[in-house]
């Protein structure tokens, strides 16, 4: 089985059965991603006790890569720190827009599946939207938007 049949099948499998899908009583940190060139919005919910992610959840109409993306990331993310989910969303956005090299050091695990999507520009957006959403989440912004995001990305890649 080649990568991009392991990458379809997960995404499949994610996008029918995603994971940590619904809404979250007693979340003390929430943030709304929204795409608006393909129309993907994410409403992503999590409750942090002390510095890590206890539970998390979200919910949204998106499609199937965006909701395969939240879906693997709420199930990576719960349990860790603060810290360790700042590193996985960075490397993930890395990987996605083709910055990571994962034959070097990473901590992306079975999330490099979606390296894939860097051959596909149109669709990197949705894969990086629940990502950007968790950061906005994790630092107390509750909407972001692939528009301004995209912007930071250009701007911290323009001063490397």
């Amino acid at each position: 089985m080649n990568l991009k049949s392991i990458y379809q099948e997960v995404i499949l499998d994610h996008n029918r059965k995603p994971r940590n899908y619904g809404t979250l009583d007693n979340a003390n940190h929430h943030a709304v991603g929204h795409n608006p060139l393909c129309g993907d919005r994410i409403d992503l919910a999590l409750h942090v006790e002390g510095e890590h992610i206890d539970r998390i959840a979200f919910h949204g109409e998106s499609c199937a890569i965006c909701k395969a993306s939240a879906s693997m990331m709420t199930a990576t993310v719960k349990g860790k720190s603060r810290s360790e989910a700042e590193t996985l969303i960075t490397e993930f956005r890395e990987m996605a827009v083709g910055n990571l090299d994962l034959s070097g050091p990473h901590h992306l695990g079975r999330l490099a599946v979606f390296a894939g999507v860097r051959d596909l520009p149109t669709r990197v957006k949705c894969a990086i939207l629940p990502w950007h959403t968790l950061q906005a989440a994790l630092n107390s912004n509750a909407i972001v938007s692939t528009e301004t995001a995209e912007d930071s990305i250009h701007a911290a890649n323009s001063k490397a």
